[in-house]
Parts: structure tokens; C-alpha cells; sequence
């Protein structure tokens, strides 16, 4: 998958969480402009962390992972199932390939009697989350050809068909009698198992044997090896792991001699015990980020303190080890040091693969979670101009609003029908932070974007709160 470059260029949301219906056009880059970024903010409670949790969802999508049964209770109260609908494009200029993609799924809560999740039998009333009417279409332009956008996969078929159109079948599977009896299978055990079918091990497999168009496979490898290597989702339960003095590192990193991507949890207040060949990728990740982190903090490194290796029954070895810190030429454990600092180490890799690597996407809720407002802002205003990769972020802190292009930036509204906008009638010298605060007082957009609250009922409310016989 080299030289491919898969960007996330739209998300449409119908019932999930409190968001009835929205849709966002990701941070498009402009010419001599490499990076994609989408800022998101609002108030609240109006939708922000649903746009990273179907982030997060489509990631385990492409990976062919189980989708766990907290996603059911994500389905709107009021409906039955949620879809979610993604937009992509794909680019290969070495192979001669451009790709505009569209993926949606559906999902709805089940009982499950499987223990399929859990790897137990689970008792009456116990959920999973089912994914269906998965449907994958493009059109693009192949080695000199252009097709029209057409489904390439649409699984919205009876019990007897795997999948539609018939012409598309015939050119990824064949006439193979095994192969359909086999994917007839997986169809429903992916369901069974809370699983895409689309992009799921089983189907993938039977192609790469059958299939007779380039395309379709190139279409669905570039999309599975991004889901595996180029995407990851950060929610706020990092934040909450770091406040249990857990560090969730993620890392994509690359050298001559290997590729190393993924999470590994290390424990802060205490040695952490990793295998001897996390225990290297760990030692290059901490080197690489010290580049930057000592720029950032100025004086500040972290390291690994090595507390010995340990030697398994089966014979594998494991090392024990503890984070440090090293500032004024003093070591103490990363432990001791503040939250922000934490959620900092925690990303960093991440971000210097954005910066240098067009190939990535990071989502990140709540970026803004404890670091100082002005580096935030510095740290977005590099990453969007000498940047080569695609974030996402959410955020409380409106300094970004002073240093990116409003191109980058959408906001949540009180209308869960409506729930994401881009604000309009705003000039280029316009500041938007100011822009946005006006709006929420004047309300001068199409759809209002803050519930207003009344000060005088607010500290009424904390006076009764305290003398509850008052009331």
C-alpha cells in the first residue's frame, strides 16, 4: 500500500447518540496545502464526541474488529437502529488511481445468547451490536479509465445472495460454488460476531483468490490496510486512563528495519512489564519524541529505566520497566508530572506522523484536555500549514479559532435535525473566536449553536441546591 494516500473527506450521521441527523464536510486543503484538519466545537452535550465515537466505529469497521455491545446503546432513543455513511478518497498517482468512495452501515441492538463478545454464554437481556445494510461504492479513474460512481458491495440482499450487483460479484468472487456457500456463512457469522462483512478477513480472503478486477481489490485492501495502519481514534478514555496513572501510548513508527504500529498501555505508578520486542519499539518511540517533546517543555526529556528482563515458562522474554522524566538534569518518575504533560506523551507520536507523513489520520476528542491554550494553538497552526496528514479534533479551548482558516473549523448546533454547520457570513477579517461569541448571543446563523442559560436562575439554582429547606 505504498504511495497510497486514503483521506476521510465526509461523515453523515442518522440517530446516533443525540444526533438525529448531521453531516460534515471534513477541512478541504487549499493549494500548496498538504494537511487536513477538522476542528469541532460547540457546547455541551451537542454532538462532539459522537462525531469521534463514529470515528471509532468506522476504525473497527475497517479492521474487520468486533464492534463492542456499548456501541448499541450509541442508537438514538427514538429509533431503532443508527447509520452512519463515510466519505473517502483514495489516491495512488504511481499507480494511476483516484477513488471517490462512499461506505455506509446501519446497526442495530440484538440479544445475544452467543457469547460470541465475551467469549461466554451470556444470561437473558445481555446485548450485541449487529452490523448491516452494508453498502460500498465509488467511481474512479484506473490507469487511464474513468468509471461512473456505482455500488461496488451492497450486502441489502435476500438470505440466498451474498451481495449485488451481480456483475460486481461475478468480478470479485466468480462462479466459484464453494466460495459462495463459504461467504454465505461469513455473512452471517459476522453478524453473529458483531463484525463488518465488507471489509471483514473472510471476505477479503476469497477475494484475493477470485478476484479478475484490479480495482475492487485495490479499493478494498487500501481501505483495510488504512483502517489497520493509518487510522486511529483517540476518545477521552485516554484522559481517564492518565488520571489512573496509566499511560495509553499509540504509535505508528517506522525505521529500516521494521514498521511498528498500535497501543500499549504502561503503567505510571508503578514498573510495567512489556515483551522484549515492545520493549525496543517503546525505546525508538520515547527517542523519536524527545525531539520534539524538549521543544515543546523546553528542558524536558522522558526515558525508560530497563529493571531487568524476566524469562516466561514458555519461554518467551518479557522486560520490566518504569517511565521517567528527565528535566534539570533530574529523574523522577512521569508519574509525578502534570496531566497535560501526560496527554502530550501520549499523542506525540501520533502527531509527528501527521506532520510528517500524508498517509495518516488521527481523530482526537478533546485535544485541548491540559495542555496550555497558546501551545495548543501553535501546535495546530504548524500542523496545518507545514503539515502532511489529517486530524481531527475536538476541543473547548477556542484558541484555535484565532490561528486556522475557518475552512477548518464547524460547529455543533442545538438542533439535534441539524446537528453540524460551517458558520456563515464570515469575513477574512473576521476573528472567529469573536465571530463565534457574538453568534451565541445574537444567534445570527441559520440553526442557533448555544442553548442559552440565565445567570440569575443558575445561582438561584446553587442557593436552593445548598439549603434544600429553603426551597
Amino acid at each position: 500500500m505504498d504511495g497510497t494516500i486514503v483521506r476521510i473527506e465526509s461523515i453523515e450521521i442518522r440517530n446516533f447518540k443525540n444526533v438525529g441527523y448531521g453531516r460534515l464536510e471534513f477541512g478541504h486543503s487549499q493549494k500548496g496545502e498538504k494537511a487536513s484538519i477538522l476542528g469541532l466545537y460547540g457546547q455541551n452535550g451537542s454532538g462532539k464526541t459522537a462525531l469521534i465515537d463514529a470515528l471509532e466505529l468506522l476504525r473497527l469497521a475497517l479492521c474487520g474488529s468486533p464492534v463492542p455491545p456499548c456501541c448499541a446503546d450509541y442508537i438514538n432513543v427514538d429509533s431503532e437502529y443508527a447509520t452512519l455513511k463515510y466519505g473517502f478518497t483514495i489516491n495512488n498517482h504511481k499507480r494511476g488511481c483516484v477513488y471517490s468512495v462512499s461506505y455506509e452501515v446501519s446497526f442495530r441492538r440484538e440479544l445475544d445468547h452467543t457469547g460470541h463478545n465475551t467469549g461466554q454464554p451470556t444470561p437473558e437481556g445481555n446485548y450485541k451490536t449487529v452490523l448491516f445494510d452494508e453498502v460500498l461504492s465509488c467511481s474512479c479513474e484506473f490507469e487511464g479509465k474513468k468509471f461512473r460512481f456505482a455500488p461496488v458491495i451492497d450486502t441489502r440482499t435476500s438470505e440466498d445472495v451474498v451481495f449485488l450487483p451481480a456483475s460486481k460479484y461475478q468480478a470479485i468472487i466468480g462462479k466459484d460454488e464453494e466460495a459462495l456457500r463459504n461467504l454465505l456463512f461469513a455473512k452471517q457469522f459476522t453478524r453473529t460476531t458483531s463484525r463488518s462483512f465488507i471489509f471483514s478477513s473472510e471476505l477479503l480472503n476469497i477475494a484475493r483468490q477470485n478476484c479478475t478486477d484490479d480495482r475492487h481489490l485495490f479499493l478494498m485492501e487500501s481501505l483495510v490496510y488504512f483502517g489497520n495502519c493509518r487510522f486511529f481514534v483517540i476518545g477521552t478514555v485516554t484522559s481517564g486512563l492518565i488520571s489512573l496513572n496509566a499511560l495509553p501510548l499509540a504509535f505508528n513508527y517506522a525505521d529500516k528495519s521494521q514498521t511498528s504500529t498500535g497501543n500499549i498501555l504502561l503503567k505510571l505508578n508503578e514498573p510495567s512489564l512489556i515483551p522484549e520486542r515492545a520493549f525496543n519499539v517503546v525505546h525508538k518511540v520515547i527517542d523519536c519524541m524527545n525531539v520534539v517533546l524538549q521543544q515543546l517543555v523546553p528542558k524536558l526529556t522522558i526515558s525508560v529505566r530497563d529493571l531487568g528482563a524476566e524469562l516466561y515458562q514458555n519461554g518467551t522474554v518479557r522486560r520490566r520497566i518504569q517511565l521517567v522524566s528527565n528535566k534539570n538534569s533530574r529523574e523522577i518518575p512521569l508519574s509525578c508530572e502534570s496531566e497535560g504533560i501526560k496527554k502530550l506523551i501520549s499523542i506525540l507520536q501520533l502527531l509527528i506522523e501527521i506532520y510528517n507523513k500524508p498517509t495518516m489520520t488521527v481523530a482526537i476528542d478533546e485535544l485541548d484536555s491540559g495542555v496550555f491554550e497558546y501551545l495548543l494553538g501553535e501546535l495546530l497552526r504548524i500542523i496545518a500549514t507545514k503539515g502532511k496528514g489529517q486530524l481531527v479534533f475536538t476541543s473547548h479551548n477556542l484558541r484555535p479559532l484565532e490561528v486556522l482558516d475557518k475552512r477548518f473549523i464547524a460547529f455543533t448546533t442545538t438542533n439535534p435535525q441539524n446537528r453540524y454547520i460551517r458558520l456563515s457570513n464570515v469575513k477574512s477579517t473576521n476573528n472567529l473566536r469573536d465571530f463565534y461569541y457574538r453568534d451565541i448571543v445574537l444567534g445570527e446563523q441559520s440553526e442557533p449553536v448555544y442553548d442559552m442559560t440565565n445567570n440569575s436562575e443558575i445561582a438561584m439554582a446553587f442557593r436552593e441546591a445548598g439549603d434544600p429547606d429553603a426551597s
